[in-house]
């Protein structure tokens, strides 16, 4: 009888796992006992693989997807190996073969040659997910999927198959008029088909024909709202009168206020731990793997921080789920009387036509109040905006994570001529 089993064998914090395969070759006079290891492309936390991956997740929408994400790709991989071993003869099982069984496993295109790679946009998009040299992290497997079912209604509203082959201008139009039937914004429609091109430009690395058009293919970037919290507003959220705020609220209170110096997603912010936090030459720094990247970070601990911390006899404020964040924190700023109207985006519901058919929900940009506008990415935005110029763009990079200046500067929506007059300060 042959078991798999998964390990954690590194010293570092985040790793891929090793997989044990044990098996008992019998004879007729004696049985054997035999263990051959081997590398897996599962890769995981330290933290969550000796701490998490068994718990209840308790509401916690991080771990829970975390769990079924590790689960499900264990279980496919250890049914995978019983089989070969099912189909190999005992005394031919060596480590180099189950490490060879793994790699084509992984790369099922190396062991089989004449596998059929759809042509169908929508059919490539599982494939893509499957095979991306990346494993894509759960929250753009979410993204991708949701475009995929979009991209399945529009193909059933315009009557024809959406083959990779006729992503061309006609295409984009096409889509683009569908979207906006849909009361989809200008912003999700310009992103949404940058995710189309991107999976076509995949496809034609694979061999698939694509149009000679697609590499020009674009729409003209819209500049987002960007709604952030000033210094003052964040001093108003730190003095709101205790005796307005419940317990929760405090906590969220005291979440927002970390997130917005330290600049993480909250994926990332709402696993922070007293564990995580370590001294070197007097410095308090924390280390985390970002959940969407996969980058190891070390990040000094601002002032704020360490406040919050030391009032809290160094722990964290307890974790909660995105929904009552994004919740609370609009509870919060209100309290802190950010209640001015500005221009931003929200997610409201629209007239549907149709009445038997479900609640339609598209971001609406107008007028709000600010308080209204505040989500759990606003901490991020916070402290990108209101750090850039006074602390040097490479850091701010750095701590946000961003690949390139030009990808950061895009995040805060600054283009060449914000730059160009900002440049006459320093004249």
């Amino acid at each position: 009888m042959a078991t798999v089993h998964f390990l954690y064998r590194s010293v570092r914090s985040k790793a891929k796992l090793e997989v044990r395969l044990q098996h008992t070759h019998k004879t007729d006079d004696k049985a054997t006992n035999y263990i051959w290891t081997a590398k897996a492309q599962i890769e995981v936390t330290k933290d969550f693989w000796s701490k998490q991956r068994k718990i209840k997740s308790k509401g916690n929408v991080d771990i829970s997807n975390e769990q079924t994400r590790v689960n499900n790709l264990c279980n496919a991989l250890d049914n995978f190996i019983i089989d070969c071993f099912h189909t190999t003869t005992p005394e031919a099982i060596t480590k180099d073969w189950l490490q060879t069984e793994i790699n084509n496993y992984y790369n099922p295109q190396i062991k089989n040659p004449i596998e059929v790679i759809p042509n169908n946009l929508i059919e490539y998009i599982d494939y893509y997910i499957k095979y991306k040299e990346n494993y894509p992290s759960v929250v753009l497997i979410r993204k991708i999927n949701v475009l995929k079912k979009k991209l399945e209604r529009f193909q059933i509203n315009r009557n024809a198959p959406i083959l990779i082959k006729n992503v061309n201008k006609r295409f984009k139009l096409e889509f683009s008029d569908y979207c906006e039937r849909e009361k989809y914004s200008r912003i999700t429609i310009q992103r949404d088909f940058a995710e189309v091109k991107t999976i076509c430009l995949d496809a034609r690395s694979k061999g698939i024909e694509t149009s000679l058009e697609l590499d020009k293919l674009s729409f003209p970037r819209e500049k987002a709202t960007n709604i952030f919290l000033t210094f003052d507003e964040i001093k108003e959220i730190e003095n709101i009168d205790k005796d307005k705020l419940t317990e929760s609220l405090e906590n969220a209170k005291d979440w927002l206020i970390i997130s917005c110096f330290t600049a993480q997603r909250i994926s990332d912010f709402m696993r922070f731990t007293k564990e995580m936090i370590r001294i070197e030459n007097g410095k308090s720094l924390i280390e985390f793997t970002q959940k969407k990247t996969g980058k190891i970070m070390t990040l000094p601990l601002h002032p704020k921080v360490i406040e919050i911390l030391a009032r809290r006899n160094g722990d964290f404020p307890y974790a909660i789920s995105d929904q009552k964040y994004n919740d609370y924190i609009k509870v919060v700023c209100e309290l802190a009387e950010i209640t001015q109207t500005v221009i931003g985006s929200k997610k409201i519901e629209v007239e549907n036509d149709d009445e038997n058919e479900p609640k339609i929900y598209r971001k609406v940009t107008k007028e709000y109040r600010k308080c209204d506008l505040v989500s759990s990415h606003i901490g991020r935005r916070s402290f990108a905006s209101n750090f850039y110029g006074t602390i040097p763009t490479a850091y701010l990079i750095y701590v946000t994570g961003h690949s390139t200046e030009v990808m950061f500067r895009q995040y805060l929506g600054k283009s060449n001529k914000d730059l160009a007059l900002e440049l006459t300060n320093y004249f």
